[in-house]
């Protein structure tokens, strides 16, 4: 699991500025098992990514809760800064 979290940031810091610039334009191809989805960068992130991120979060914490794990809002949600 180390190596794996490990990969994954080593993938994530090695991601630069110029790598992301007009991403949101740039076509995102989604191969699923009989047919491909393309979409543009932006409505892939906003329509595709984040529903799936915070669904897939939602459910662990729902699978944590339902398994005596003692968390609570504060822990989903995380420290609310003031301005």
């Amino acid at each position: 699991m180390q190596a794996r979290l490990a990969k994954t940031l080593a993938f994530l810091q090695s991601v630069g500025e110029t790598d992301l610039n007009g991403s949101e334009n740039r076509t995102v191809t989604l191969k699923l098992r009989d047919h491909e989805i393309r979409l543009l960068g932006q409505p892939y992130l906003l329509d595709f990514v984040l529903p799936n991120f915070y669904f897939h979060i939602t459910t662990a914490y729902a699978i944590l809760r339902h398994n005596g794990v003692e968390i609570g809002k504060a822990d989903f949600i995380g420290e609310l800064i003031t301005y």
